[in-house]
């Protein structure tokens, strides 16, 4: 009697299955939804990006009530909207920047054992912060809208897409920031530095009112396109090339960036 002997084409068939990249390269909505969890959880990320500038609003745009721009829109709207740039950069920076806890908790490289691709990784990261960023612009035209701004539905509508999609920039910043500096050190960057960007990017301060070297230079930093952006629907002014420009090729430094940085942090995985 003859025994057959056991083939084992179908486990070599079942291993390539097994190990056949996923749809997306590992992006999932689940994955998605557990981030946007985890973030709305955190209570010091949201005091940090929601209340901040909501009282920064009040602070500086009460005292201009009833004052008008030359081009007949209201001081307290173009304030509103300079603030909800500023907002909805805190918000995308702050989580595009989360990852160094990870980093620090050797969370990055373990999702590097994991069919999940960095652009997959990346996108994750980027829609979280764009979340935020979107309840940062509410929560700021909320705060507005009680305080007494009035301004036309399109603008209205138009200014906070403007401020919602640039801020496209900052959450590839934070990534950029998350992954050059540890853990320990880069909440304290940032808040440092998105208050000079604002304060030269014209979101505290009018450019008009600086010295002209200042002003120049202003136009060069990231914050200044996407200024630039929401508040076009407001004055009236239009988006200049320049603007757009800016905002296009700081979000493609900072995204380019970030990849390079991820993939040197998990190179030794």
């Amino acid at each position: 009697m003859t025994t057959a002997l056991p083939t084992t084409a179908p486990t070599a068939r079942s291993d390539s299955a097994e190990r056949r990249p996923p749809a997306l390269g590992g992006f999932s909505p689940a994955v998605l939804r557990i981030e946007l969890r985890r973030v709305l959880r955190n209570r010091r990320t949201l005091a940090f990006t929601l209340i901040m500038p909501a009282v920064f609003f009040l602070i500086f745009g009460l005292p201009q009530r009833g004052q008008q721009l030359d081009s007949g829109g209201q001081v307290l709207g173009y304030i509103m909207i300079s603030l909800a740039v500023y907002a909805a950069m805190v918000a995308t920076t702050s989580t595009g920047a989360a990852v160094a806890t990870e980093r620090a908790l050797g969370w990055s490289r373990q999702l590097r054992l994991t069919p999940l691709r960095p652009t997959a990784y990346i996108a994750i990261k980027v829609l979280t912060a764009m979340a935020l960023g979107l309840v940062a612009v509410c929560v700021e035209f909320a705060v507005g809208a009680a305080a007494g701004v009035r301004m036309p539905a399109d603008v209205w509508l138009l200014a906070g897409l403007g401020a919602w999609l640039g801020s496209l920039v900052f959450a590839a910043f934070g990534l950029f920031v998350g992954y050059l500096f540890p853990a320990e050190n880069v909440m304290q960057f940032i808040g440092p530095i998105l208050a000079v960007l604002a304060m030269f990017g014209g979101l505290f301060v009018p450019l008009d009112v600086l010295p002209d070297v200042l002003a120049d230079v202003a136009r060069f930093t990231p914050v200044y396109g996407v200024g630039e952006l929401a508040r076009a629907p407001l004055t009236g002014d239009g988006v200049s090339a320049g603007a757009l420009a800016n905002i296009l090729v700081w979000t493609a430094v900072f995204a380019v960036g970030a990849a390079r940085l991820f993939r040197r942090d998990t190179a030794r995985v």
